[in-house]
C-alpha cells in the first residue's frame, strides 16, 4: 500500500493522516478479506418510504466528489493497511448516477492500496431508468461485476405509490440490459403494500422468479420514522398492512422461492447457492468492513467508525482533516458479542456458540439466556446442533421477539 497520501488526492484534501490506533483485533475476522463500502448520497428524488442517507441536490460537482472519495479511501488504507479486499459495494443514494470514470478510479485506488482477493465481488446499486441503464456497459468496463437493481415492484400502480420514477416496462428493459452486461445480478421488490392480496403478490413473485435472476431481495414495506409515509400514517392517511396478512405473504414468499431454488439465506435475501451477496454476508457474519462517503459506517481494528451524514459536512471534514470520520468508538467485548449474535441470527446458517463466547470473552450462557433458548427449541422456533444456533423458518416470523428474549 502507499505509505503516504497519493498524488491523486493532493490539494484541498491532502491533510496528513494520523498513524493507526493499536486496538485489539478480531483474529478470526482477520482471516477473511475486507469488505469495502462506498456511499454515494445523491438521488434524483426522495422516495416516500426511504430512510436511507440520501439527498436531492440541483447539481453535483463531480470532480470534487471524485477527489473527496479518493481521499477518504486513502485514509482508510492507512488505518487498515495489511489485508486484501474481497468485496466492494457502491451503495446510496443512487450510485448509478456516479460517472463511470469515478467508479473506475475508486476501484483502481482500492486495488492499489490493498490488493484484491481472487474473484472479488464488486457490486453497484442502480435505479432501472433508461438513462442509468445506458451506463451499464461503462460500469462493467470500470470493474463492476455485480449490480443490485431497485425494481421495487412489477406493478405500475404500486410503483407510483412508492414514488418511483420508472415504470414496469422501463424497469424490465434495465434488467435485461443488466443481465447482459454483468456476471451477477440482483433486484429488489417491496411487498405487503396496503391492500395487496396474496393472489397479487403470488403472481408478481412468480413473474419475478421467471427471469432467471440469481439473487432477489424481497422486503416487506415498513413505515420508517422520519419518512413521508410515516407522516401520512400518523395522520391516518396511509393504511397499514395487517400483521397476520403480512405473515401469510412472508410464508408464501418462502415457499415460492424455495421451490424455485432461491432459498432465503437471510431473512429478506434469497439466492441460488453460490450467488449470495458476499459483501452483505461480511456484515451479518460480523467481519471487518470499511465505510467511506457520507454517513458510512465501518468496523475495523476493534473500533466502530461513522462518517458525517450530511454531504456538505462530510466535505468540510475532509477539507479540515483529510477524512470524513465523525466518530471512532472502541467496541467492548459485550457489545461485540451481542452485535454478532443479533446480526448472525438473521442468517439461515445462524451463529457458532464458541465464536460468540470468544467475542464476548465469557461463557455462552452468561451472554444468552439458554433457558429461553431451550424453550424456543422445544417450540420449533430455534435449532441447536454441533455448536451452531439458528432460528428456524417458523421462527423467522418472530425474529425481533426472539432476539429480545434471548439476549441477556
Amino acid at each position: 500500500m502507499d505509505s503516504f497520501v497519493p498524488s491523486e488526492v493532493e490539494g484541498r484534501f491532502s491533510n496528513s493522516v494520523p498513524a493507526p490506533v493499536d486496538f485489539a483485533r478480531n483474529e478470526r475476522a482477520e482471516e477473511d478479506a475486507l469488505a469495502l463500502y462506498i456511499h454515494w448520497p445523491f438521488c434524483v428524488s426522495k422516495c416516500p418510504y426511504c430512510d436511507f442517507n440520501s439527498h436531492v441536490r440541483t447539481s453535483v460537482d463531480q470532480a470534487l466528489w471524485q477527489e473527496a472519495l479518493l481521499a477518504d479511501l486513502a485514509y482508510e488504507a492507512r488505518m487498515e493497511p495489511d489485508r486484501k479486499v474481497g468485496s466492494i459495494f457502491f451503495g446510496g443514494g443512487t450510485p448509478s448516477l456516479m460517472p463511470p470514470e469515478t467508479v473506475a478510479r475508486l476501484i483502481e485506488a482500492a486495488e492499489r492500496h490493498w490488493g484484491f482477493a481472487p474473484d472479488i465481488e464488486i457490486t453497484l446499486e442502480a435505479n432501472p431508468s433508461s438513462v442509468e441503464a445506458a451506463r451499464f456497459a461503462d460500469l462493467a468496463a470500470a470493474g463492476v461485476n455485480r449490480v443490485s437493481l431497485g425494481l421495487q415492484s412489477l406493478d405500475d400502480d404500486a410503483l407510483r405509490f412508492l414514488g418511483r420514477a420508472h415504470g414496469v416496462t422501463e424497469g424490465l428493459a434495465a434488467l435485461e440490459t443488466a443481465q447482459g452486461e454483468f456476471r451477477r445480478v440482483s433486484f429488489d421488490l417491496i411487498y405487503a403494500l396496503p391492500e395487496q392480496s396474496e393472489a397479487q403478490w403470488q403472481a408478481q413473485l412468480a413473474r419475478a422468479l421467471s427471469f432467471g435472476t440469481g439473487h432477489l431481495s424481497l422486503y416487506q414495506l415498513t413505515i420508517e420514522p422520519g419518512t413521508r409515509f410515516a407522516a401520512l400514517a400518523a395522520k391516518g392517511a396511509l393504511p397499514v398492512t395487517d400483521p397476520d396478512h403480512a405473515a401469510a405473504l412472508y410464508e408464501l414468499t418462502q415457499a415460492m422461492t424455495d421451490a424455485a431454488g432461491l432459498p432465503a439465506y437471510e431473512i429478506s435475501n434469497h439466492a441460488r447457492p453460490g450467488e449470495e451477496s458476499r459483501h452483505n454476508l461480511a456484515y451479518w457474519r460480523y467481519q471487518n468492513y470499511l465505510g467511506i462517503g457520507p454517513g458510512a459506517h465501518g468496523r475495523r481494528g476493534g473500533c466502530a467508525t461513522q462518517r458525517h451524514r450530511k454531504p456538505e459536512n462530510w466535505l468540510s471534514a475532509l477539507q479540515r482533516n483529510g477524512h470524513g470520520v465523525v466518530d471512532e468508538v472502541p467496541i467492548d467485548s459485550d457489545s461485540a458479542a451481542v452485535e454478532a449474535l443479533l446480526m448472525g441470527l438473521r442468517l439461515r446458517e445462524g451463529i457458532e456458540s464458541d465464536r460468540i463466547e470468544w467475542l464476548g470473552n465469557a461463557p455462552f450462557d452468561t451472554l444468552v439466556d439458554t433457558r429461553v433458548v431451550g424453550r424456543l427449541i422445544d417450540q420449533g422456533l430455534m435449532d441447536r446442533q454441533q455448536g451452531r444456533l439458528r432460528v428456524t423458518a417458523a421462527g423467522m416470523l418472530l425474529l425481533d421477539a426472539i432476539l429480545a428474549e434471548i439476549v441477556r
